[in-house]
């Protein structure tokens, strides 16, 4: 079982506020801070929307058993970091050369390297997996959702009616997991 992920070093906002004028259309700088503020949310609306980090990040998560990590809880991965607690209750680090990290896309998971196996855990304690989560480049698709949210939350600042399926779904349908 996977517990909730701890953000330990978030990442930065993958829209900066000059793209988001560019998309709005904006040529002053009075509304800096309204457009720093809809990055921030389109952001948070499509990392739970497509249950993705977008930039990069340090995320801790913990899971009571090894084999929990045939599906890691978030992705995209580009590194884990495994630590465990040994039978005779010392903290442990399980080696790189003895797990091989299946990064493939929105799956992600961690098997033991040919001929290995997972070291004994004392029992009752967790395991705690640091991966470095999200994209490095941020896919186009996403990029231009997030713009096409911001241009939208800009033009209209009230509560409307939206309709059923959007642009902005369909360049989020390939990312979501």
């Amino acid at each position: 079982m996977w517990y909730p992920p701890k953000v330990t070093t978030p990442g930065n906002d993958p829209v900066s506020v000059a793209e988001a004028k560019r998309q709005c259309n904006v040529l002053h700088d009075d509304d800096d801070a309204l457009l720093l503020g809809f990055i921030s949310a389109a952001r948070d609306y499509v990392e739970r929307c497509c249950g993705t980090p977008l930039a990069q990040q340090a995320v801790e998560v913990k899971c009571d058993s090894f084999c929990d990590m045939a599906r890691l809880p978030i992705a995209p991965v580009s590194d884990v970091d495994i630590e465990y607690v040994a039978t005779d209750g010392t903290d442990q680090t399980v080696p790189d050369a003895a797990y091989d990290l299946r990064a493939d896309g929105l799956e992600a998971s961690v098997v033991p390297a040919y001929g290995q196996s997972w070291p004994a855990t004392r029992p009752g304690s967790r395991i705690t997996v640091t991966a470095i989560a999200g994209y490095e480049t941020l896919p186009a698709s996403i990029r231009h959702a997030m713009l096409l949210w911001i241009a939208e939350a800009y033009l209209n600042r009230e509560n409307a009616e939206t309709p059923e399926w959007t642009a902005f779904d369909a360049l989020l349908t390939n990312y979501r997991r």
